[in-house]
């Protein structure tokens, strides 16, 4: 499934989490007494979380995107703060997206500055301060870390992936949630149900419950018509990638063959080699996703490799068009009243 969350996860609870419910158990408590207790810097921007309940993809980077776009289209200056997932810089770092490679700063950063100033690092409140002192950016976007930044968020938005929802409903190491559901409602805003299906009912149900609008929204190919009537080999590298594969049908391909790796997988030249050699055999074109093509686009391919390739990009598409724009409306607010409270 992904190099964090095993199968199991994923399916109904059997020994392997009832084996794990104490370590379950001591996770939730201190994740759920950290969100409420750790110190959380006020930074001199608005910030907008766009995070998720669970370990794994969710569709928040899409999100993210298209939040940055309705801030430009407000006249807004946004700018992205991420950890980057395995980034390597000490300090904190605006990426470019011409030369800095993923390995560096992590492929969503990567395909986040292309849209916006994006700030690695894991000190939110110093990455801010560098988006807004040196890159003008008046809108923080903050892509994760819901559970664990040390700024204080003015709107929480939640991403819930619809065909995956919370997996078993336990927290870490014996399920997915990354603390309690109830405990992660309390500092939510917000809960953005993503694509086609029933797993997630019972958290928006929870949500509803808590009195947290529920927005809606699936994701889409960027331009289909490149893809529809195509034969493809499929393969991705994310937390999801029976997700990518349904996408490139959705666009009127067919896939033909797929491969799933583990999520921000670094492909060696020998996994390449085997993708280019059975596509050709097979008479199909090679597919992946954008963030899979960012960890690509700075290393090492077999020759005539990218020439096989093709880009599937998505964008998120809400049920209701007014929706970005009054997340947005509502995270100004927010921080207009902290800042009258001083």
């Amino acid at each position: 499934m992904t190099s964090e969350a095993p199968p199991f996860w994923w399916e109904k609870p059997d020994w392997r989490v009832l084996a794990l419910s104490p370590a379950s158990a001591a996770y939730g408590l201190v994740a759920g007494r950290r969100m409420r207790h750790a110190p959380r810097e006020k930074v001199a921007a608005p910030v907008l979380c766009v995070g998720n309940l669970t370990v794994g993809g969710s569709g928040k980077t899409p999100v993210a995107i298209a939040l940055a776009k309705q801030a430009r289209r407000m006249q807004l200056s946004p700018g992205f703060l991420s950890r980057g997932h395995g980034g390597s810089f000490a300090k904190p770092h605006v990426v470019d997206a011409h030369h800095d490679a993923a390995k560096h700063v992590g492929d969503e950063p990567l395909l986040l500055a292309e849209h916006a100033p994006v700030a690695v690092t894991a000190n939110r409140a110093a990455g801010a301060k560098l988006l807004i002192e040196e890159h003008g950016c008046d809108f923080l976007i903050m892509d994760d870390g819901f559970q664990s930044a040390r700024i204080h968020i003015d709107y929480a938005l939640v991403v819930v992936d619809a065909r995956f929802g919370v997996g078993n409903g336990r927290v870490i190491p014996g399920g997915p949630l990354r603390a309690k559901v109830v405990d992660q409602l309390v500092f939510t805003s917000g809960l953005l149900k993503m694509g086609e299906g029933a797993a997630a009912d019972g958290v928006v149900r929870q949500a509803a419950r808590a009195g947290r609008p529920i927005f809606l929204a699936h994701v889409a190919p960027a331009d289909p018509s490149r893809f529809a009537g195509g034969r493809f080999l499929a393969f991705a590298g994310i937390g999801h990638p029976e997700k990518f594969f349904d996408t490139v049908r959705a666009a009127g391909g067919e896939v033909a063959l797929s491969r799933a790796f583990p999520d921000h997988h670094f492909y060696a030249q020998d996994e390449l080699a085997d993708l280019l050699v059975l596509a050709r055999q097979e008479g199909v074109r090679l597919v992946t996703t954008a963030k899979d093509a960012a960890r690509l686009r700075h290393g090492e391919t077999p020759a005539g490799f990218l020439d096989q390739l093709d880009v599937l990009d998505i964008e998120a598409v809400f049920e209701l068009d007014h929706v970005p724009e009054r997340i947005i409306d509502e995270t100004l607010d927010a921080w207009r009243q902290r800042k009258m409270r001083g």
